[in-house]
């Protein structure tokens, strides 16, 4: 029985030792950020800027590799099934952590399946229509949307994604009347609602920013708690007495059981990057605003949002397309 203990006690304090051994020499190797959209995108880009920060700060490559589709739930199962060690993380953001497992069954648990590393910036939602619909105002386009053969359809990226979450709440809360066309992606929806295939959206700042700066769609109204520095004469939904608000966040996740020492690396690594003035200058000419964090916080960040959109698809009774 004594040689039985000792011999556990000796394997648990060398499976202890090589995993202190290893956490103190990661990493050793070329690292991963899953980006669950299409290359090009805003998402993307940030990814692309954030690995580079981050190679520098820790010392190895890290590259970035997309995997859309689904809304996001592809790349994230993929990272959630990961090896937890640090080398495979993914850049979720509000729809992959909480939105698009609100509305339906994913393969993954967007609690229990990570470990949070850091929060990476926030971008407001922006209404904005197509220049042939008849509107100049919010109010004027709830009240155009109830005429007869107004026909309104909005664009969203997707079930599940911050465009379509947006649209189905701003509808709950107004009595707007207008349907739900699904794309696969942000690019795709704005390019049919800048050609009038469909009349609405609610795009992510960094999507919607270059067509209005363009005049190829007219921007109605912030859905965000803040103006946007961009556009400052477009008012908040809430300051025109619309209580609709989705600021989208984007975040980096290991896979759950990351060693902690491994976490705590990683955050350091990211809040360093995010702190050099070029990555705030660039995160904002793509319309984003630096936000660091511990992964504590973005856990409760998590935790918070994924409570709210239960009660909002509850409440609309949203649907996967």
């Amino acid at each position: 029985m004594k040689f039985a203990i000792a011999a556990t006690l000796t394997l648990a304090c060398t499976v202890a030792n090589v995993a202190f051994a290893s956490d103190a020499g990661f990493p050793d190797h070329l690292l991963t950020i899953v980006v669950p959209t299409a290359p090009g995108g805003g998402n993307d880009g940030m990814a692309r800027i954030i690995a580079q920060k981050m190679s520098s700060e820790l010392g190895q490559s890290v590259v970035v590799e997309n995997k859309p589709g689904a809304s996001g739930a592809i790349a994230s199962a993929y990272v959630a099934h990961a090896k937890p060690d640090g080398y495979t993380i993914l850049f979720g953001y509000i729809a992959t952590h909480a939105i698009n497992p609100a509305i339906q069954k994913v393969s993954y648990d967007p609690v229990n399946d990570f470990s949070p590393i850091g929060e990476v910036a926030t971008s407001p939602t922006l209404l904005v229509v197509n220049d042939a619909v008849p509107v100049k105002t919010v109010r004027e386009l709830i009240a155009y949307s109830k005429k007869p053969g107004a026909n309104l359809n909005y664009a969203s990226a997707g079930t599940g994604t911050a465009p379509h979450a947006a649209g189905e709440l701003f509808k709950l809360v107004t009595g707007t009347v207008m349907q739900d066309v699904p794309y696969k992606g942000s690019a795709p929806a704005m390019m049919d609602t800048i050609a009038g295939t469909t009349q609405v959206m609610f795009p992510s700042l960094f999507t919607g920013a270059p067509q209005i700066e363009s005049k190829r769609v007219r921007g109605l109204a912030v859905v965000g708690e803040k103006r946007s520095p961009l556009f400052k004469n477009l008012p908040t939904l809430k300051e025109l007495g619309i209580d609709v608000s989705v600021d989208q966040w984007y975040a980096l996740f290991a896979p759950a059981k990351t060693p902690a020492p491994i976490i705590d690396k990683l955050n350091v690594a990211l809040n360093d990057a995010l702190k050099d003035p070029t990555v705030a200058k660039k995160f904002v000419e793509q319309g984003a605003t630096v936000e660091s964090s511990t992964p504590a916080a973005l856990g409760s960040l998590v935790k918070t949002d994924l409570a709210k959109w239960k009660k909002v698809v509850a409440a609309t009774h949203m649907r996967p397309n």
